[in-house]
C-alpha cells in the first residue's frame, strides 16, 4: 500500500521552507501572518503537520509537530525530508506561490503567456489552475534540481 504524502503547516518564519516543499510536492499551507493558535487549528482540523522553529509551539499537545532546527534552508530541507520522504514524483509539484496542484499545458495553451523566446525554446510547461502562473524546466529548474542532488 503506497503510504500518503504528508502535508504541512508551516509557521512564517519558514517561508522558503514552504516554497520548496511545495515544489517538491508536499502539500504545503503557508501565510506569513497567523499566530500561533491558527497555526495549531489549521493543523489539527486539516491533519497537517506543523512545522516550526518555535519549541513552544512545536511542544503543544494535541498537534503532529516537527521542531526545525537549523536557520539554513537546505539543512531545513534536508531535516524535513529525512523525517517524512516525499511519496510523489516531481510531476507531482505544487506551485510555490499558492499551493495548488501544477496540471500540464501545451505549448499552444500558453502561447500568449509566455515569452517566445521560452516558446521557441521549451515543449513542457505546466500550470497553476490557482493563479495561472506558467512553469517549464528552464534553467532556473535546472539550478533548483542541481541544488536538490547536492542535498
Amino acid at each position: 500500500m503506497d503510504e500518503e504524502q504528508p502535508r504541512f503547516v508551516v509557521d512564517g518564519m519558514l517561508g522558503s521552507l514552504a516554497r520548496w516543499l511545495r515544489i517538491l510536492g508536499y502539500d504545503t499551507d503557508y501565510a506569513n501572518q497567523r499566530d500561533d493558535a491558527e497555526l495549531v487549528r489549521i493543523a489539527r482540523a486539516e491533519d497537517r503537520i506543523l512545522l516550526t522553529r518555535d519549541r513552544e509551539l512545536a511542544a503543544r499537545r494535541g498537534v503532529r509537530a516537527l521542531l526545525v532546527e537549523s536557520q539554513v534552508l537546505d539543512e531545513q530541507l534536508a531535516q524535513v525530508r529525512a523525517a517524512f520522504p516525499p511519496t510523489a514524483g516531481p510531476a507531482s509539484a505544487r506551485c510555490p506561490v499558492c499551493n495548488t496542484a501544477l496540471v500540464r499545458a501545451t505549448r499552444e495553451e500558453v502561447a500568449d503567456r509566455v515569452p517566445a523566446y521560452v516558446l521557441k525554446r521549451h515543449r513542457r510547461f505546466r500550470r497553476c489552475p490557482g493563479c495561472q502562473r506558467i512553469y517549464w524546466p528552464g534553467s532556473h529548474w535546472r539550478n533548483m534540481q542541481a541544488k536538490l542532488r547536492r542535498m
